[in-house]
């Protein structure tokens, strides 16, 4: 009896490795044609002065809805202004009609405000949508982002003779000790 639970529960587990996901379910190609919604889509996002600089990597055979693109504070204290886009594709979808579309990549510039002086971290949150060509839109997507900050400006290089100079300058103090204490004895206790 435990042999045939066994062999049952092997063979619906089997045939839950072929089971395909619920958003390519009917599309007629092989589900490894596709990528995963974060390899297809790869977003990041950077401050860059009083600016948000939000970019996808958006892989070939693949595009973004530009309307289906938002971009929103998360954190407390934060406000974004509209994130500005540069000029996309135009495309005309089967579904939604006509669209603007971005391929290979686009980065959005978006304003913000942070009214608490940087207490809280900046957080964006992002939804976008996109397809691949070959007929597979994914759902939505949102994300909660926090944007690399740039690195801090690097001290200046030390000059090599400042190093020198130091050493010198050390020097010369143990020369001129040494010198002003020629001729003299030193008191040593008696052995």
């Amino acid at each position: 009896m435990k042999m045939l639970f066994l062999a049952l529960l092997l063979m619906s587990l089997a045939g839950a490795a072929d089971a395909k996901p619920w958003w390519i379910r009917g599309v007629e190609s092989n589900d490894t044609d596709f990528l995963p919604p974060d390899v297809a889509f790869r977003v990041a996002a950077r401050v860059d002065g009083r600016v948000l600089r939000v970019r996808w990597v958006i892989a070939d055979g693949y595009y973004l809805y530009r309307r289906r693109i938002e971009i929103r504070a998360e954190s407390p204290d934060l406000m974004v202004s509209a994130p500005v886009f540069p000029k996309g594709i135009d495309k005309t979808d089967q579904y939604l009609g006509a669209q603007e579309i971005y391929q290979q990549q686009v980065e959005a510039a978006v304003p913000y405000t942070q009214f608490d002086g940087g207490a809280h971290p900046l957080q964006i949150k992002v939804t976008y949508q996109g397809c691949a060509e070959a007929g597979l839109c994914y759902p939505p997507i949102t994300k909660v982002i926090y944007p690399e900050h740039p690195s801090p400006v690097a001290a200046p290089a030390t000059h090599p003779w400042e190093g020198y100079a130091i050493l010198g300058g050390a020097l010369a103090f143990l020369l001129a000790g040494l010198l002003l204490r020629k001729g003299r004895q030193l008191d040593l206790p008696a052995a």
